[in-house]
């Protein structure tokens, strides 16, 4: 799904006006009611009071709409025009029209003295502004999202939160509990730094012009089920382990084998036929033990490794978890970085081992798959002003050696060179002790698999967070472990396969 600016939104706007033949008001109805029927489902008693912060341009106007529909549908209903202009949009101006002429409770706010006790109503709808801002908050308005952000009631925020700039860094604005969207979504959405401002995003279809979407172009998607689905590989009726693909996974030090153990039960769970672990002397009697199904090589390291040397030809390697900081340990990813050109998945201390030796990057086989957590990324690539330098310094380095870089995180960001996707799958549960060994291990699965590395990136990411999301009623977050990542890849799997 394309990522589009608001420029861009708005260009889809018209289009779907112009090529469909119908009214403004009438895709701003279709945008209200969506928001509506999202609005029913998570708050169905009528009794329930709202009370509406609407502005003077089309997103009041939407929010005008849903005062209307809220109130024919029996809730009790409160509007408040934030007049932070006296400049009107026509849309805006009709539906103030019709909210009076069907009297539901109307004021305007036009000084802070006017701005109401939020203590009466159940929930607030936020409607100030859209996607169009350029500036920061000020005078009456910022008033207002101050006293809802300071009221401690749910804030259901219309297409964004108020204040919310698109595309630079926000420090003031609406604090939504839910934010619903109007069928593209935005960039600053699904930004780590504006969390607290975004709540619980939600995508609704409005009826915008397929045709019109399709023409917009962008680097930036938002990843969904059903493309996963898409991209997932058939099993053949005639599949054996021979030609399921072979993940080696190297890793691991006193104390830190059982990363090793994680990474390498996840790939075999993730599909492929054959894993075989590589690990210091220390760890292999443990991993035998624990984990028959995998295969196991002994570096001649006791306590880390000391030297890469195995004699046999894997699809895909994963590197990098629970292997230290040793300086032998450096020296053996470096000549093994030397001399391998297989598909390769880089993590923890083996992306810390780079980022002390930057010129080894230029060693990676071209799309090579980094899974950098925020302070491994920020080793690799450098500290950032915010999100959006985040990103551009992320692309630039990605561009710079041909990898692939997986920025972990709620919604973590898969970049290749200008390229770059948002997933969408995944809970607060998968914040736990090994769930990126984990990750690593179904990356380089898949990469076994025969799956290209910008799919295997995307595939693994959204799967990892979908273990979380189809265990939400079964396991609490709190309580979630690495473990339950790999016990629901197949559950994953048969939720993706079923047809919708």
């Amino acid at each position: 799904m394309k990522i589009l600016t608001s420029e861009q939104i708005r260009k889809i706007d018209a289009e779907t006006i112009s090529r469909e033949g119908i009214p403004s008001l009438e895709l701003m109805k279709r945008a209200a009611t969506a928001f509506y029927h999202s609005f029913i489902g998570k708050y169905p008693d009528r009794n329930t009071s709202v009370i509406i912060f609407a502005g003077v341009g089309n997103n009041g106007g939407d929010a005008l709409v849903v005062a209307r529909l809220l109130h024919k549908s029996g809730y009790r209903v409160k509007v408040y025009m934030v007049e932070f202009s006296g400049r009107y949009t026509e849309d805006c101006a009709h539906n103030i029209r019709r909210v009076k002429a069907e009297n539901i409770s109307y004021e305007k706010i036009v000084s802070e003295d006017d701005i109401p006790d939020l203590s009466l109503f159940d929930v607030v709808i936020d409607g100030i502004f859209g996607t169009g801002l350029s500036r920061e908050v000020s005078g009456v308005a910022a008033g207002v999202i101050a006293r809802i952000n300071e009221g401690g009631k749910p804030i259901i925020s219309i297409d964004v939160p108020s204040g919310l700039f698109p595309d630079k860094k926000t420090e003031f604005a609406v604090k939504a509990t839910d934010t619903v969207t109007f069928q593209i979504p935005k960039l600053a959405l699904y930004l780590p730094g504006n969390a607290c401002f975004t709540g619980n995003v939600q995508i609704v279809p409005i009826g915008l012009n397929e045709g019109a979407i399709a023409g917009a172009e962008t680097h930036f998607y938002l990843t969904e089920k059903r493309e996963i689905r898409n991209i997932l590989k058939p099993l053949s009726k005639f599949a054996h382990k021979g030609i399921r693909g072979h993940a080696l996974i190297i890793g691991g030090s006193l104390g830190k084998c059982g990363s090793v153990f994680l990474a390498s039960k996840a790939a075999l769970k993730a599909g492929c036929g054959l894993v075989t672990a590589y690990l210091p002397k220390c760890g292999v009697t443990a991993i035998q033990s624990n984990f028959p199904e995998a295969m196991a090589l002994e570096d001649k390291g006791a306590e880390h490794i000391i030297s890469i040397e195995y004699d046999l030809k894997p699809e895909a390697i994963g590197i990098g978890m629970g292997m230290g900081l040793h300086e032998e340990t450096g020296q053996a990813v470096y000549h093994f970085l030397r001399k391998n050109n297989i598909p390769l998945v880089v993590d923890a201390d083996g992306l810390n081992i780079l980022a002390r030796h930057d010129d080894w990057l230029s060693l990676l086989p071209a799309g090579t798959i980094l899974t950098p957590h925020p302070k491994e990324l920020q080793r690799l690539i450098g500290e950032w002003r915010d999100d959006y330098e985040k990103i551009e310094k992320t692309r630039l380095f990605a561009q710079k050696y041909g990898v692939i870089v997986v920025v972990k995180g709620a919604y973590s960001l898969i970049i290749e060179g200008e390229e770059m996707y948002v997933n969408s799958s995944g809970t607060p549960a998968l914040a736990t002790a090994g769930s990126g060994d984990v990750l690593t291990g179904m990356i380089a699965s898949l990469l076994a698999q025969g799956y290209k590395p910008i799919e295997a990136a995307r595939v693994g990411v959204f799967l990892h967070g979908m273990t979380a999301d189809v265990t939400g009623q079964s396991i609490h977050p709190r309580s979630f472990v690495a473990s339950d990542i790999i016990e629901n890849i197949g559950n994953v799997y048969r939720n993706l396969e079923k047809k919708e």
